[in-house]
């Protein structure tokens, strides 16, 4: 094991504990009589949805995946070779 491998396998476990804290920190998406009653203010809300933190927890959550994915192929082609 060289020391590029032992990085990769640091970050990768970084990354992990990121994409578990990300997800854990967005709120879940409840329907039911909430959603029915609160229906109206919904769509009036509903055109600031981009700011609101749940929005950009979900970005983050996209991009970390993302990182994820691209350092398990590196990791993967660098264990190969």
């Amino acid at each position: 094991m060289n020391a590029l491998e032992i990085i990769l396998g640091i970050l990768m476990i970084l990354v992990s504990l990121g994409i578990i804290a990300v997800i854990l920190l967005q709120q879940g998406h409840r329907s039911g009589v909430n959603g029915v009653i609160s229906g109206a203010a919904d769509t009036f809300l509903s055109k600031n949805k981009a700011r609101t933190v749940n929005a950009k927890l979900a970005s983050i959550t996209k991009f970390v995946t993302i990182a994820f994915f691209v350092l398990a192929i590196v990791a993967n082609i660098i264990a190969l070779s």
